[in-house]
């Protein structure tokens, strides 16, 4: 006997990955349920290479029938349905950014604080922090247990996947547009995507960061320490998947550029590759499907002490998603709920 699992948001990107990686990683669920909105009633979603789910509608379905729900459909229907669905006794792993600040919701990355899930059942619902967040705390754990990191400047490259399937259709659209001469059209981004960067992802707040900005500073204090000030700038590249990100990193006592590969390389869910040399590194279009992030560019930074810089890539549908939530949701069935 396994558990019941559902899936909110499963027509969109987010949502058909987390189907593929519970089916991928043989969660134990005797049923899976494909829900979204009213409009996608009746479509078909793939759950591992074999079985298609029937999609149903999110905002009417009984969530006592599910031990776990995996939501990937925006902030308003988390803020609508999650408490709904935990109300109901079923725990909620949201990945909208709506709860990942509320008091008594965890924050949780499994490898970096996943004994944080105790306080799960203070509200039934945990939080999947940022993809750009769990990318870079993941690699940033390791050292942080070494040396104690003060302050955090990192600079996004983050793909159009993060913003949806029709931002990855508007990159498509605008790329063939310009080689026969077509306007770009803007529907998705404040900008043309194709052949440019966009320094401005989410709105802008009274300071002049940008929400994304903010999502990464405050989640990152909340999952890794509250002490590490942290000061990022979120920048939109015309990749399809997979976020890059230049980190450069202020620690308490000195630490050896060894030392921090080595930490690095012994730290689940991360990969080191660096080396001085021509493709010594790795960038985002070698990591889609990959379920690890992957650190490269290792470097002193000689303007501060005790400075380092580095640069890590993830698959930000799958690790900086989808991958997160269904890990958690194995620690909680390890760990926490009865078993089944």
């Amino acid at each position: 006997m396994g558990y019941k699992i559902a899936v909110v948001g499963a027509t969109g990107n987010v949502g058909r990955e987390m189907l593929n990686t519970l089916a991928e990683r043989k969660f134990p669920a005797d049923e899976v349920f494909a829900l979204a909105s009213s409009k996608s009633i009746g479509r078909t979603v793939s759950y591992g290479e074999d079985d298609d789910l029937s999609v149903s509608d999110a905002a009417n379905f009984d969530f006592s029938r599910v031990d776990i729900a995996l939501f990937s459909a925006g902030g308003e229907t988390a803020k609508k349905l999650a408490p709904k669905a935990a109300e109901a006794g079923c725990v909620v792993i949201d990945n909208s950014s709506y709860w990942r600040m509320e008091p008594g919701v965890p924050l949780i990355v499994p490898e970096v604080n996943g004994d944080a899930l105790a306080g799960y059942a203070k509200k039934n619902i945990i939080a999947n922090p940022n993809c750009s967040t769990i990318q870079m705390v993941l690699a940033l754990k390791p050292l942080h247990d070494m040396a104690s990191i003060k302050r955090i400047v990192v600079s996004t490259y983050q793909s159009v996947s993060g913003a949806g399937r029709a931002a990855m259709d508007e990159l498509f659209n605008q790329t063939r547009g310009i080689y026969v001469n077509d306007p770009p059209q803007k529907e998705e981004f404040t900008k043309q995507i194709a052949f440019n960067v966009i320094p401005h992802i989410d709105s802008f707040m009274d300071d002049g960061a940008t929400r994304e900005e903010w999502k990464m500073t405050v989640e990152t204090r909340k999952i890794l320490d509250p002490e590490i000030a942290v000061h990022a700038t979120c920048v939109r590249v015309p990749v399809f998947v997979g976020h890059g990100e230049a980190v450069n990193i202020e620690f308490e006592k000195p630490i050896t550029v060894e030392d921090a590969r080595k930490a690095m390389k012994d730290f689940p869910g991360v990969s080191v590759v660096d080396y001085r040399q021509d493709e010594g590194y790795v960038t985002p279009q070698e990591v889609q499907g990959e379920d690890n992030v992957f650190v490269s560019r290792v470097r002193k930074d000689p303007t501060v002490e005790n400075g380092l810089s580095l640069w890590c890539v993830g698959d930000n549908l799958r690790k900086g998603a989808a991958l997160n939530a269904v890990q958690i949701a194995e620690k909680l069935v390890a760990d926490f709920l009865p078993k089944k």
